[in-house]
């Protein structure tokens, strides 16, 4: 079975339980109670018997799977409620017909390259951001990180100052470009400390 991007099943569970292989693509899976589960190509997931679930391919990719269960009593599946865009871990944003003149995309680049700037407000920070298998806390320390190992002082300005919004404290950042000097060179990490000069306030 394929589901194209942002498909999924609707809540349901398997007298005898189930078995998923991915065979393309990345998806998403959330057991009731529990949280969502991205799965990939190659992945096996069991599901208990009984076990209310949902499955289906993530926000920005289509996922194709093998699924396996067995029959009780003549049948395989209790289908139940349809998963909402908050259970299934995107918030669909309100229609617009225009950009939205205050982002930082637009306010940087809307003018000269408005497609570009669209698909980095809607794609990178309202579709990779939001994904569920990271928090943004570790989202934005990573990012942090590559920018430093990278030596892009202008973006790494603007993300120490999200980073710090996402939950990162000075002491923690300050810490990964130290370590960071071992691994991505002292240069990168002089750069990056001057400017963590500049946005990180020391903690009172």
């Amino acid at each position: 079975m394929t589901f194209e991007p942002g498909a999924r099943t609707a809540w349901h569970s398997h007298p005898l339980g189930q078995t998923l292989i991915v065979t393309a693509g990345t998806g998403r899976i959330k057991l009731w109670g529990g949280t969502i589960q991205e799965i990939r190509t190659g992945d096996v997931v069991s599901i208990p018997p009984a076990t209310k679930h949902w499955h289906g391919a993530s926000p920005g990719s289509s996922m194709t799977h093998i699924a396996i269960q067995e029959q009780a009593d003549g049948k395989t599946a209790d289908w139940h409620e349809k998963v909402t865009d908050e259970e299934y871990g995107v918030v669909a944003p309100a229609p617009s017909t225009a950009p939205d003149k205050n982002s930082r995309a637009q306010q940087l680049f809307g003018e000269i390259a408005p497609k570009f700037a669209e698909l980095t407000d809607q794609v990178l920070y309202a579709d990779v951001w939001e994904r569920a298998g990271l928090s943004k806390r570790d989202r934005s320390l990573v990012t942090v990180s590559a920018l430093i190992a990278m030596n892009r002082p202008d973006q790494l300005r603007s993300h120490l100052g999200l980073a710090s919004k996402n939950g990162l404290t000075r002491e923690e950042l300050v810490e990964a470009i130290t370590h960071l000097a071992f691994y991505s060179g002292w240069p990168s990490s002089v750069t990056a400390a001057t400017i963590a000069k500049e946005v990180l306030q020391p903690t009172k």
